[in-house]
């Protein structure tokens, strides 16, 4: 790289693709100008991405173990560079082709043949914890998906979308604290699943500026709301009963994956439980505006998110006495 490795992953991932991924004049793909850096190199690009969005990126924080830093600052490389192709490119053509040879990166990481660097940062994690490669591609399916779904008929058709766009980050973390089971998974599906709907619930006014609607049609269609009375942003008696429905079932999906945090080692519970709890004050914020997110969009302050800590951290400390007063 002509650039530094810290330059380049400063640099925003729709400028590096026409490095990775360059088309020439007639619009054929060339092959990509890059070298395939040391894993040296490749760790230190992934961090540089990592910490620079550090604000969307709290899992790496002082309360995991450090060993487990740069696996996660890898794993978050992987997600930025598929959120951005299929987000900031401005050619929902031309994401999906550049998903497509994401995609396909990722089959070549998977048989020994890493070249881009995220991929390259990605490889050891993949061979010492045993990450399937489903989890990863179920993610570039969702941004996929992403390029030709704004709106969904049922909840099945959301929740599938979910199991995709956010179930997979909390399989691949639990494969990384070697976590990884049946039980667990079920449980992280809960909580991931609750906490991507409650961003959703906290953001469909944002969603409708930008065409999409993740409340589903037959959930609208139950209360009377119409696609006419959201986009004007008419808050209707059915719409507020709408989204108490809505956010009464993401809390019973947050609330059901809480028993992971019991049986996780002790730093891990601390992260697991803010995550639940922190997609359990957007709901409480929902309510206490009487759901009226037409109008507001409720946030979890910086004291709420203290409070969060506070609390986590009391039932972590309540959890560690329960341990030492079991009998041997």
């Amino acid at each position: 790289m002509n650039r530094t490795i810290r330059e380049e992953a400063a640099r925003p991932v729709a400028e590096q693709v026409a490095d990775w991924r360059p088309i020439d004049g007639s619009g054929e793909e060339n092959s990509s100008t890059h070298i395939s850096p040391s894993l040296e190199d490749a760790n230190s690009y992934c961090r540089t991405l990592a910490t620079g969005h550090y604000e969307n990126f709290p899992l790496v924080s002082w309360l995991l173990p450090k060993g487990l830093h740069q696996h996660f600052y890898n794993v978050y490389a992987f997600c930025r560079w598929a959120d951005d192709l299929g987000d900031e490119i401005g050619d929902r053509e031309r994401s999906l082709e550049l998903l497509g040879w994401w995609r396909d990166e990722l089959k070549l990481c998977y048989s020994g043949r890493c070249q881009h660097p995220v991929f390259v940062a990605l490889r050891p994690a993949i061979d010492e914890f045993e990450i399937p490669e489903q989890p990863f591609a179920d993610l570039i399916s969702a941004f996929e998906q992403d390029q030709h779904v704004l709106e969904y008929d049922t909840r099945e058709q959301l929740l599938d979308y979910c199991t995709r766009s956010a179930n997979p980050v909390g399989r691949i973390v639990l494969h990384l604290c070697r976590q990884a089971s049946d039980q667990t998974f079920g449980w992280s599906d809960s909580i991931c699943t609750g906490l991507q709907l409650a961003n959703f619930w906290q953001d469909v006014s944002r969603d409708l500026d930008i065409n999409r609607i993740y409340l589903p049609k037959e959930d609208r269609k139950q209360f009377g709301v119409n696609r006419e009375d959201l986009l004007a942003r008419r808050t209707t008696d059915g719409f507020l009963e709408l989204m108490k429905y809505e956010v009464d079932y993401a809390r019973e999906l947050l609330e059901g994956g809480l028993p992971l945090v019991d049986v996780l080692p002790g730093p891990l519970q601390i992260d697991i439980d803010l995550f639940a709890r922190g997609g359990l004050r957007i709901l409480q914020r929902i309510e206490q505006i009487d759901y009226r997110v037409l109008e507001t969009r409720p946030v979890v302050t910086k004291l709420d998110a203290l409070r969060i800590l506070s609390s986590a951290l009391l039932r972590a400390g309540g959890r560690r006495l329960r341990g030492k007063r079991r009998p041997v």
